[in-house]
């Protein structure tokens, strides 16, 4: 949603509404072309509900980073390292290969083991032993493929991570229920955390995955509310008169940027979760939102349009002048910081034109990595790679992922129904 509208939706309370959401898949677009060769060999099992091996399998093939060899292409199917026949694998022109076991130890567990050889070296370049319950077992498979993709790629991974995003259903009789809902980062396992047939929106996560901020109109007024993942419980943390919007979580975890109207105009304020304490960081008759804080927690850029159009600003989270930061474009806004603090992120706009960009904040580079026409509310994944982003095609909405190069493009398929407003939680 961009800012312009999102403003108006929290105003006038409109929405535009989709049909029913549906689980998540995410398909491979375009991938970098060196992708490395790797066979994920099938693991041998005794019992396991769970494929393991199809899970890791899966987790490298739509990183882009890997060619993934096919089963059935596979010249043999080794679970030890003993049966490994290193010169069949470079037959084959596999650059890794990962075998595994997995075995019931009883009492519900299970014992899992895994290899990650380098081919042409003959050699191992991992070895790991767990133990996993059965209900945690497609975590330990995501797990796995963090572990192998830092391993060979030397960034970390991001496979045990989890999204947000809001849906919506169709409840005939033209009502709609609006959903606040969290998958892992392949969309297995998505749960409803919210739900509402008043509009939900702004979805952040907490810094230690435990809560989520968000939007809600159920009080046929703006509120911002945080629940803890674990128990349900939920707090309404601010609903003053006018806007109560864009809540986003300081690195610490203390305190909430966000946008409110109680003073007339939108503003900038950090309430102190704690205390209830509110600090008012931006006094502009203009509209200030979607605020941002730097990885360090010493700075904030939000959206303003005080020179005529939204542009990103930056101001100091303990206050003091504003600077104004893009000059490219005559639209950039919803502006974050990448876990590293070197680049910004945002939706970068000319004309009717709306595509995800990065700010290299060295020297204020703007690198546009999309080519869609209405990309919009990007999030960037834990390590920093990847950004998830919602997009439009036709009049429909989903989410798609795209690599900070722009080499690598994921689209992330429903089965039916719409998505919006992704985050890319830890």
């Amino acid at each position: 949603m961009n800012f312009f509208n999102q403003v108006f939706f929290l105003v006038a309370f409109s929405l535009f509404v989709t049909n029913s959401h549906a689980a998540l898949t995410i398909e491979i677009s375009e991938g970098v072309s060196s992708a490395l060769p790797v066979a994920v060999v099938p693991f041998s099992s005794t019992g396991a509900s769970v494929n393991i091996s199809a899970i890791v399998n899966a987790d490298l093939e739509r990183c882009g980073y890997f060619k993934m060899m096919a089963e059935q292409a596979m010249p043999s199917k080794p679970n030890t390292a003993a049966t490994v026949n290193f010169n069949e694998w470079q037959a084959a022109s596999q650059n890794y290969l990962v075998i595994g076991q997995l075995a019931d130890g009883g009492s519900g567990q299970y014992n899992v083991q895994f290899q990650l050889f380098d081919v042409y070296k003959s050699g191992q370049l991992l070895g790991y032993r767990m133990t996993s319950s059965a209900a945690d077992l497609r975590k330990t498979a995501h797990h796995i493929s963090d572990l192998i993709f830092e391993k060979l790629t030397g960034k970390k991974g991001v496979f045990s991570g989890r999204i947000a995003y809001i849906t919506t259903t169709n409840l005939g009789s033209k009502q709609q229920s609006q959903q606040l809902q969290i998958a892992d980062a392949d969309g297995f396992n998505p749960q409803t955390i919210a739900s509402s047939v008043e509009p939900l929106m702004s979805p952040s996560w907490s810094p230690d995955g435990k809560k989520i901020a968000y939007v809600s109109f159920e009080r046929k007024s703006a509120a911002i509310y945080v629940q803890t993942l674990a128990s349900g419980e939920r707090t309404r943390v601010a609903e003053f008169p006018g806007i109560n919007g864009a809540p986003a979580w300081s690195p610490d975890g203390t305190r909430l940027a966000l946008t409110l109207s109680k003073d007339g105009s939108p503003d900038i304020f950090i309430l102190n979760l704690s205390s209830h304490s509110l600090t008012k960081l931006t006094k502009s008759f203009a509209i200030d939102t979607e605020p941002s804080w730097s990885p360090d927690g010493n700075t904030i850029v939000f959206t303003s349009d005080r020179g005529g159009k939204p542009q990103i600003y930056m101001v100091s989270s303990q206050g003091g002048d504003e600077k104004r930061l893009t000059f490219s474009g005559s639209y950039n806004a919803r502006a974050s910081f990448s876990p590293d603090g070197r680049n910004l992120v945002m939706v970068h706009g000319n004309g009717n034109d709306y595509r995800i960009a990065i700010m290299d904040m060295a020297n204020k580079s703007i690198n546009v990595l999309t080519s869609g026409r209405s990309d919009e509310s990007p999030s960037f994944a834990p390590n920093g790679s990847m950004i998830l982003y919602a997009s439009k095609k036709g009049g429909t909405g989903f989410l798609s992922a795209v690599s900070i190069d722009g080499k690598i493009q994921q689209k992330l398929v429903f089965n039916s129904g719409e998505v919006r407003e992704p985050s890319w939680g830890p």
